[in-house]
């Protein structure tokens, strides 16, 4: 039985993918999410080494990184345990998503989630995919994490680059770009597919937060693929 892992995105807390994992169905393999410390400034060399203690050690699996998770995912498939057998990548990049705003990562305002407009959140993650279950959903998870987190996480993705490890990765690639998504730009699936050597890029009706405005859609493109490793 293959499993599936998934690496969640900037909340962390692993609470936002209860309707993916149930559109998951019956899949033959066990599905766990990664939580983040919601207290503990931890970088992206940090998390990885969180997510790989994670990591089943006796079973095949699948690992799927998420938008912030992404480069952490990204990190692990270049350099993978024997017993991970594909990755999916969605709504993610490998480097800087908003490259011009990198030389600024350090200064980000500590901003609470809490006083950011939810119509604005709502707007950039979930556009006319939004529903009050799911926005409700985010604003909980978001509500849930310290600012500072929040704003240290948000800065480490202005200054990621993990581009130069593409090029190691062997394993079977599955990358889900949202059609509607107005965070990540378009260039960021197209460079690492196109830079592995087994990837297949998908393109999904639906905004960044794809798994959780557009359950059914995500996982049947997932539990395609992960019938395909099985």
């Amino acid at each position: 039985m293959t499993a599936l892992v998934i690496l969640p995105g900037l909340d962390g807390t692993g609470t936002l993918h209860a309707p993916f994992i149930d559109a998951l169905g019956d899949v033959p393999g066990a599905v766990t999410v990664v939580r983040y410390p919601r207290d503990q400034a931890l970088d992206y060399k940090g998390l990885e080494a969180l997510a790989r203690a994670a990591l089943p050690v006796d079973v095949p699996f699948v690992l799927l990184g998420e938008s912030f998770s992404g480069p952490i995912a990204i990190s692990i498939a270049a350099d993978p345990p024997p017993n991970m057998r594909g990755l999916v990548l969605s709504t993610t990049f490998a480097r800087a998503p908003v490259p011009v705003l990198s030389p600024f990562a350090a200064w980000l305002p500590p901003v609470s989630a809490r006083r950011v407009p939810m119509n604005l959140l709502s707007w950039l993650l979930l556009g006319r995919w939004a529903t009050p279950d799911v926005t409700a959903a985010l604003r909980c998870a978001l509500s849930n994490v310290p600012s500072a987190t929040l704003r240290h996480r948000a800065a480490l993705t202005l200054a990621v680059d993990v581009s130069p490890l593409l090029q190691r990765i062997t394993l079977p690639v599955l990358y889900l770009r949202a059609r509607g998504d107005r965070l990540i730009r378009p260039a960021a699936g197209r460079e690492i597919t196109a830079a592995i050597r087994r990837a297949s890029l998908l393109q999904i009706e639906g905004p960044h937060l794809l798994l959780q405005a557009c359950p059914q859609q995500s996982a049947q493109a997932v539990a395609a693929f992960l019938a395909q490793q099985h």
